[in-house]
């Protein structure tokens, strides 16, 4: 299976928000990524449900929304409102994971946990068979064009690791400093999707660079 390459629209022209989806739409990106931030649990504010349901009316792939913020729970209902396929939640910011997560999937969304870089994997053990995805921060979160981290291509082996040892079912998401060069790294150690913002729409041909992404 090719990896999956899931654009990050907190990159795109925000004056040319529906140039940006049709890019998208035309490319052979699978996802599109959204990213939430509530300048709460992370130093960023962001967009809000307006401009996520303003994108899913041109979208014609999946809304995969990756949310930064406190209270996630509160939201769930309202995100499956906009159009959202997959939602995933910050390990840090969930005080009953588990609860969470049946909250999304009992929303019709499939569910994702994302892990900041001094999170270890290990704490996943328990709910690794409830989730769909696991998306490992390769940055600290909460703004784009950052370098990217290391230790992110062990910490993917790990969680490869721990998926096979569970015989669980889950996409090994990655985000944060992907290029041709880490993005073909994080492959090689078992990422099947990767997220790429800056790298795509500050490239000369944004379509183009995520053909080769999706080529890795």
């Amino acid at each position: 299976m090719s990896v999956i390459i899931s654009p990050s629209v907190l990159s795109c022209d925000f004056a040319n928000v529906q140039r940006d989806v049709e890019m998208i739409n035309n490319s052979e990106a699978d996802w599109f990524h959204v990213d939430v931030m509530d300048g709460v649990f992370v130093p960023n504010i962001s967009f809000g449900f307006p401009v996520i349901a303003a994108i899913n009316k041109h979208a014609k792939k999946p809304l995969d929304v990756h949310i930064m913020i406190v209270n996630p729970d509160q939201f769930v209902e309202e995100f499956a409102k906009v159009g959202t396929a997959i939602l995933t939640v910050h390990y840090e910011a969930c005080t009953h994971l588990h609860r969470t997560i049946q909250l999304i999937k009992s929303h019709g969304m499939k569910a994702g946990v994302a892990l900041n870089p001094h999170t270890n994997i290990e704490l996943l053990e328990d709910v690794i068979n409830e989730l769909d995805l696991v998306l490992i921060m390769s940055v600290n979160p909460g703004f784009g064009g950052q370098k990217f981290i290391e230790g992110a291509i062990d910490k993917v082996r790990k969680l490869k690791a721990l998926i096979e040892r569970k015989n669980a079912n889950v996409i090994i998401e990655v985000d944060g400093g992907v290029n041709l060069e880490t993005g073909a790294r994080l492959v090689e150690a078992g990422a099947d999707a990767l997220v790429a913002g800056s790298f795509v729409f500050n490239s000369s041909n944004p379509a183009q660079t995520i053909a080769d992404l999706k080529a890795l």
